[in-house]
């Protein structure tokens, strides 16, 4: 009878336990639901909201163009709807080119640099996009470099009545030769010889004549190329790489204008690692080369190189550079520019003095640097706007030449014609100084 009770009393004691602990579950469970409404709605909103933030932030980041501002910005030429990837300058220095992804290739007249408006005329690209284009030097034509084509055509540009262009392209394209992304290319239409060159990142340069046959193959034996050119007077093609060296060679014409061959004319050695980029003066006398060991060097090319005469190392100067930095030299040799991503410095040619730092220029790294003609300008691109700077390093340059040039003046009519255009060159960077920001 007791055992009996026992058994009862434990089954009545952990059916309390259970009723318990079922109950407790329970209303936990209901504590929850009551709780979690309250957090989602006093965090919901809250986390909607910073999301909408993030978003808006993040599409008017994609849309907002790129500023940039500096006492040496002359113009920012806009017209491009989608990346410049190249720029050059016309031999009488009326013209730039540019071309971008937006598959046109656009010409603006370089009087207009100074103004507040920028008008340029647009060539299409048909069913592709130019990534590089180049002008003749008769300024009558301009070669560019097709993207998905991977390969040259030609424009004609056509002057019309009202003093304006328009522009027709050549019946046929070059034919494929390339198998590796192109670099550069460049076109010689002078009276001794007509060639264009295309450089690729194997080892290959082409040399080519004007209607699309190839003359001449020229194998670097660098590993890679980073750069290739023809210099200003047409004689030279030359390129860099891998290796820490440049290489030269001229493109040698018979006297009737007939193609006979490609001939190593000389190299510039003197760099510890591979060369980014290179860059002539107007004359060819001068080139600088920007590398990877950190350094500038300027050369004196002007030498008897058929003589065996090697070039001279005028200066070696350190400087910032990576992968994909550029070198311009002034036409006439006195300022070098080197661009690293999206930055410029600007040097004194003659002592490697640095003398202008601009920082940020594009959005992106850039892409394409040179002066114009007549020194007067520097230009790049990087994203959808062309940037034109003054060449204040230029102008102090030349003055400090003059003045040099007028304490060695013995004629009286040398001196004032010195101080004369000592006035005028210091006038023109008082106003270039002075000049409001863009």
């Amino acid at each position: 009878m007791e055992v009996a009770a026992l058994f009862a009393l434990t089954l009545l004691l952990g059916a309390l336990v259970i009723l318990v602990a079922l109950a407790v579950g329970r209303r936990k469970e209901e504590i929850r639901e009551e709780i979690e409404p309250e957090v989602s709605v006093a965090k919901g909103p809250a986390a909607s909201k910073k999301q909408r933030q993030e978003k808006q932030r993040s599409r008017k980041d994609k849309t907002s163009q790129h500023t940039f501002s500096h006492p040496l910005l002359a113009a920012s030429l806009k017209s491009h709807s989608a990346n410049v990837t190249c720029l050059d300058f016309s031999s009488n220095g009326k013209y730039l080119a540019s071309c971008a992804d937006d598959r046109t290739v656009r010409i603006w007249s370089t009087k207009d640099f100074l103004e507040r408006e920028h008008k340029c005329l647009r060539a299409n690209v048909e069913l592709d996009h130019a990534t590089l284009v180049r002008f003749s030097p008769d300024s009558r034509a301009f070669i560019t470099w097709l993207a998905n084509g991977d390969t040259i055509r030609i424009f004609k540009m056509i002057k019309k009545e009202d003093g304006t262009f328009t522009f027709k392209a050549a019946p046929e394209d070059f034919p494929q030769k390339h198998k590796a992304p192109i670099l550069n290319i460049g076109i010689e239409t002078a009276e001794t010889g007509k060639f264009i060159m295309s450089a690729s990142t194997d080892t290959t340069i082409h040399i080519w004549d004007l209607k699309g046959e190839v003359l001449a193959s020229i194998n670097t034996n660098q590993i890679t190329n980073s750069y290739a050119a023809i210099s200003p007077c047409g004689r030279f093609v030359a390129s860099c790489g891998f290796t820490p060296d440049v290489k030269v060679w001229e493109v040698c014409f018979g006297k009737g204008g007939e193609f006979k061959e490609v001939a190593r004319a000389f190299d510039l050695k003197g760099h510890s690692a591979g060369v980014h980029a290179f860059a002539f003066s107007n004359d060819s006398h001068r080139m600088v080369t920007v590398s990877k060991d950190g350094t500038w060097k300027l050369w004196n090319t002007d030498v008897e190189y058929k003589k065996q005469q090697d070039p001279y190392l005028l200066k070696t100067v350190p400087c910032a550079s990576s992968e994909g930095s550029l070198v311009a030299l002034s036409p006439d040799g006195r300022v070098v520019a080197v661009s690293d991503g999206s930055n410029v410095a600007m040097y004194n040619a003659a002592s490697g003095q640095l003398e202008e730092e601009l920082h940020g220029v594009h959005s992106e790294d850039i892409n394409d640097l040179r002066f114009d003609i007549n020194g007067r300008f520097l230009v790049c691109s990087g994203d959808k706007a062309i940037r034109v700077f003054h060449n204040a390093p230029g102008y102090r340059a030349a003055i400090r030449d003059m003045q040099d040039m007028l304490k060695k003046a013995q004629n009286e009519a040398m001196k004032q014609r010195l101080e004369q255009q000592i006035r005028e060159a210091q006038s023109t960077l008082d106003t270039v100084l002075a000049a409001p920001v863009e």
